[in-house]
């Protein structure tokens, strides 16, 4: 069987099997025997391959056969690396045949409903995955249409949302959230540092274009190695931030759970907290809504488990 599938030349391969017959030859015995005038040049071939030492002596056929495979797949990897890129090239063309102008690999796009609007055309034309950090869950303008999102998701769009813990001191993030959950756009609250940003299918990103102006609009970015860049901060960032409901209690939920557990009615409950009856009573039904708790004794028993209690 030739080695020709691994990668050796004819001359390299003939050299090879010599030196493991004949240990620690001299190079002119060498270049007689094979009747090979270069042998100096394949002998520095199969040293770079790391397949000979500097004394001419093989390396084991086990460990060479082993490290031929390995330098083979990286090779194919590589060579799939090459073709991938095929697929963003691809995805210019059509862009450019949808809209009838030249694509740009960044490009300032003005404003957010521009940003909307090339996003949902990106995502309609390949409805695959997304991935979108921002600050506050909800911060939405009043005009902002969700239905087409909605359809996207329900047609099996993977999408992730990542966002600050300290959205969630507004009570009108959590339920935010929660919706949208259910619906298939995860979300996951993270303590790190974040600004806004959006990838779709790991060939184009739209990050802010000056985080200090609010309304500078937004670069989109196609240059394929600066988007996998960002796709790795997203997914890294993403692995260590936390589910909503794995997130500690905050200092109101903690107080408002002890007072849950610690007195008989909501009414004396409520005046520990220092709380009306109806804000204690909203912030009990969060609270269960978290747990997956049906009653208050169940919730009791659950907030117990997680050691909230």
């Amino acid at each position: 069987m030739s080695l020709n599938s691994l990668g050796l030349t004819a001359d390299q391969e003939r050299l090879y099997r010599y030196l493991l017959r004949t240990p620690q030859p001299d190079l002119p015995t060498t270049r007689a025997e094979l009747a090979m005038p270069e042998a100096s040049a394949v002998l520095a071939e199969l040293r770079a391959l790391g397949l000979i030492d500097e004394a001419m002596t093989a390396m084991p056929p086990a460990a060479a056969i082993d490290l031929l495979v390995r330098q083979r797949i990286d090779q194919a990897l590589r060579q799939l690396a090459d073709l991938s890129l095929a697929w963003d090239v691809l995805t210019e063309l059509s862009e450019e045949h949808r809209s009838g102008r030249s694509v740009q690999m960044i490009e300032h796009m003005p404003d957010g409903p521009t940003v909307t609007q090339r996003l949902r055309a990106h995502l309609a034309a390949d409805p695959n995955e997304f991935r979108h950090m921002k600050i506050r869950p909800r911060n939405v303008i009043a005009d902002f249409e969700d239905r087409p999102f909605k359809r996207l998701l329900a047609a099996g769009l993977r999408s992730r949302t990542l966002f600050s813990t300290d959205a969630l001191t507004d009570p009108d993030q959590e339920p935010y959230v929660r919706y949208w959950q259910a619906l298939g756009d995860l979300h996951r609250a993270t303590t790190e540092p974040i600004r806004h940003m959006a990838i779709v299918n790991r060939t184009v990103a739209y990050v802010q274009a000056d985080p200090t102006q609010p309304n500078a609009g937004a670069l989109q970015i196609r240059q394929p190695g600066i988007v996998t860049m960002l796709t790795d901060v997203f997914d890294s960032m993403w692995a260590r931030a936390r589910d909503l409901d794995d997130l500690p209690l905050s200092p109101v939920e903690q107080h408002v759970l002890h007072a849950l557990t610690s007195h008989d009615t909501d009414e004396t409950a409520a005046r520990s907290t220092g709380m009306s009856v109806r804000k204690f009573r909203a912030h009990v039904a969060d609270l269960m809504a978290r747990l997956g708790a049906a009653t208050r004794f169940q919730a009791a028993l659950r907030a117990k488990e997680r050691g909230w209690l």
